[in-house]
């Protein structure tokens, strides 16, 4: 299976990367993984609301520039659907079983993901109500998708 986490922005932070690329070399014995950032878009802090559509729009198109036509989506949102860590390996699982051999995780940057993007997601999912910094999330995300591999081969792992 190829995993690919695209996300908005660039991380900086020593500590986040350190987690992440841990997972991502953990999962390399269950999926290939690949990691793609895309630049965000610069804006001053206070925008109006059409400005930000803006924004958006622009990290969209560099977002949906990363995906291919065969890539079964999955866009991490607040209004999406939330799954218990067996819920998401059972999901993975069927992916696989169904031949959907490519699945993007995308998770947008500090405004949000455009209209677009969310029209091309073949589905989305929520990790709870809380407004989480996209670079937090991505560790979030990476080892749950490590936690599902591991649930998926009824690999022990904690709980």
């Amino acid at each position: 299976m190829n995993i690919s986490i695209i996300t908005v922005g660039k991380l900086k932070e020593k500590y986040l990367k350190m987690g992440i690329d841990e997972y991502a070399k953990r999962l390399g014995s269950y999926a290939k993984i690949d990691l793609i950032e895309v630049p965000d878009e610069k804006a001053p802090e206070q925008l109006s609301d059409a400005e930000m559509e803006i924004v958006k729009k622009k990290e969209a198109e560099r977002i949906l520039a990363k995906i291919g036509q065969d890539t079964y989506v999955i866009a991490l949102a607040i209004d999406g659907k939330q799954k218990t860590s067996e819920q998401m390996a059972k999901d993975i699982e069927s992916l696989m079983t169904y031949g959907r051999s490519k699945v993007a995780f995308v998770i947008g940057g500090s405004l949000g993901l455009h209209d677009d993007v969310l029209k091309r997601a073949d589905e989305q999912q929520s990790f709870g109500k809380m407004t989480l910094p996209h670079q937090l999330m991505k560790l979030v995300l990476i080892e749950q998708i490590y936690r599902s591999f591991r649930i998926i081969k009824g690999e022990p792992y904690h709980k």
